[in-house]
């Protein structure tokens, strides 16, 4: 049995999972990284989709729009502008459709705030 290891997945809103993993993959913008304990310590840019956290018991998949991944002393930290929890099975242009339009939507509603003041 794999050994686990500490696994956070942040928003600016709130901390969206937090738990033990066994194995975590994640879409990076130089491709997928899988995850285990006692990884090389490692920064990365997110890309776009989704990411699988490997319980042992069960697969927790998160739609992230961007960030960044941290792997430092057996922790792994998904810091995204925007993150949820994905039930059901993931189909990653959805995914990234959705977050795109997340992210188009707040740029807009930003514009708009700005030009209010």
């Amino acid at each position: 049995m794999p050994a686990p290891f500490q696994v956070d997945v942040v928003s600016p809103e709130a901390v969206v999972w937090s738990g033990e993993a066994e194995l975590v993959i994640a879409r990076t913008t130089e491709g997928d990284i899988g995850i285990m304990a006692e990884h090389e310590p490692t920064m990365a840019v997110l890309a776009t989709g989704s990411a699988s956290i490997h319980t042992g018991t069960e697969t927790v998949t998160v739609a992230v729009h961007g960030g960044f991944l941290q792997i430092y002393r057996n922790q792994v930290t998904l810091l995204s502008d925007r993150a949820e929890i994905v039930e059901g099975d993931v189909d990653e242009a959805r995914a990234k459709a959705d977050a795109l339009r997340v992210a188009e939507e707040e740029d807009a509603a930003d514009e708009t705030e700005a030009q209010s003041e």
